[in-house]
């Protein structure tokens, strides 16, 4: 079976979804069971997985047993912040190595900082930890961060929130075509087509908070994000057709007519 295989783990699903935005941890697991995600990212700074005793537990919803938990450094500014952030979260997580770092620029368009991104993936990789990283679409940079041994690129498509889509598949496409390492879009996926195109261009799989939590009925638009995923993805591996300008071709054959 084609799977999507992350620092040695292997994942049926190549949907990844976040867990902040919901209206409780009721919606949030229904959401997350719609889109047949294995893999769920919790934002660390502002969603409670044991750092606040008495305080609704989001692991109750989404218990380790049957996801992968994967923590976020979003709030984070610098590189300290985030190493600092990711630390804590192996220690409420039994030691769980798998992360997803991300460094912001400001609080505004919530771009990468690419510097401190490039800092902290650097300490946290020789501090042992298996680093899925969100940065801009550059392919030298990308390129860097697998140098320093991040296990999956993870460039943004839009500005997080925005649900603009794919904005820049050509720099997409450079980014996959040299990674030995997966590939997955993060921040900008608005609906299911923009899910479908970017498995299409060869992506390893797509990550999405927003466009689901902020839909109008968040359970249907997961149901649809999944299959979104999974039709670019078997389309991508179907192959397309060659695109022909001005050369029309008949669907049907034209030899033995009736008639000829």
């Amino acid at each position: 079976m084609d799977q999507l295989n992350i620092a040695g783990k292997a994942y049926v699903s190549r949907l990844l979804v976040g867990t902040g935005k919901y209206k409780d941890f009721a919606e949030t697991r229904q959401a997350i069971d719609a889109s047949g995600a294995e893999i769920v990212t919790v934002a660390i700074r502002r969603t409670n997985i044991g750092q606040e005793p008495g305080q609704p537990n989001l692991l109750d919803a989404l218990p380790p047993t049957q996801f992968t938990i994967l923590p976020n450094t979003a709030g984070c500014y610098s590189a300290d912040d985030a190493v600092r952030t990711l630390r804590l979260a192996r220690e409420l997580l039994d030691g769980h190595p798998l992360c997803k770092l991300e460094v912001l620029g400001d609080p505004k368009s919530l771009f990468p900082n690419m510097p401190e991104t490039l800092k902290a993936a650097e300490t946290l990789v020789k501090d042992g930890f298996d680093v899925m990283v969100y940065c801009s679409d550059d392919p030298i940079q990308a390129r860097m961060l697998e140098d320093i041994g991040c296990c999956a690129i993870m460039p943004l498509a839009s500005l997080i929130g925005s649900g603009m889509g794919i904005l820049n598949p050509w720099n997409l496409r450079l980014i996959i075509d040299q990674a030995k390492v997966p590939v997955i879009v993060d921040a900008g996926v608005g609906t299911a087509s923009d899910a479908a195109i970017a498995m299409e261009l060869g992506c390893d799989g797509v990550l999405m908070n927003t466009a689901i939590a902020h839909a109008r009925n968040p359970i249907l638009m997961a149901r649809a994000m999944k299959k979104g995923v999974e039709a670019g993805h078997e389309a991508f591996l179907a192959g397309r057709m060659p695109r022909k300008l001005y050369s029309a071709d008949p669907s049907s054959p034209t030899s033995g007519l009736i008639g000829s």
